[in-house]
């Protein structure tokens, strides 16, 4: 299958191998093949051949460990310090984001929208000067606050939060609400949601 080119970053493969990356940079344990498509979202299958890509170029490790292999950043590569921080801008939002409010109380739902969420979805334009995130529920605003504190200087941009109840958010009835409906949104998954990404 022909992938494009991610908006948000069109100098990778694909949307796939940049959040790929950006789960092996970032995230603070080390993961199995198994574990990456599983987070991912994507093929087992694929995910073993952008790995194995990405260890041809240096980029990651991969050790194995039974009947898995356990995949690293290469940390003696010098792309790799500079390549995470790429990645970070650009590609963490979610990531960033999910790990700050997973923990805040009164959160139902929450999205990203605006130019950010659309560069995800694919809709090419100029890079996103902020992160817009909606918040539907009832939570502590102070606590969202708290929470969020240094995700905008990890990320490179201002973060904006919008709060909307749930009664709001369903109603659907609200010009501003139902424009982002119209708009590309990426759900955050909390931890507590049924719900997967958008």
């Amino acid at each position: 299958m022909r992938t494009r080119a991610p908006a948000l970053i069109p100098i990778f493969r694909s949307a796939l191998q940049a959040r790929l990356l950006l789960r092996v940079l970032t995230d603070d344990e080390p993961r199995t093949i198994t574990d990456l498509a599983r987070a991912l979202d994507a093929p087992e299958p694929t995910v073993h051949r952008e790995v194995r890509r990405l260890m041809d170029a240096d980029l990651v490790t991969g050790t194995r460990v039974g009947r898995s292999v356990v995949v690293r950043p290469a940390d003696d590569n010098p792309a790799t310090a500079p390549l995470r921080q790429l990645l970070v801008v650009t590609y963490g939002p979610v990531s960033f984001l999910e790990r700050a409010l997973c923990d805040v109380e009164g959160i139902a739902e929450a999205y990203v929208y605006g130019s950010w969420a659309a560069r995800w979805h694919g809709e090419v334009g100029p890079a996103p000067g902020d992160i817009d995130v909606l918040v539907v529920g009832v939570p502590d605003r102070e606590a969202v606050y708290d929470a969020l504190e240094g995700v905008d200087s990890a990320l490179g941009r201002e973060v904006n939060v919008t709060f909307v109840s749930p009664e709001r958010w369903a109603s659907g009835e609200e010009t501003f609400l139902a424009a982002l409906r119209d708009r590309p949104l990426v759900r955050l998954t909390l931890g507590r949601e049924s719900g997967a990404a958008a």
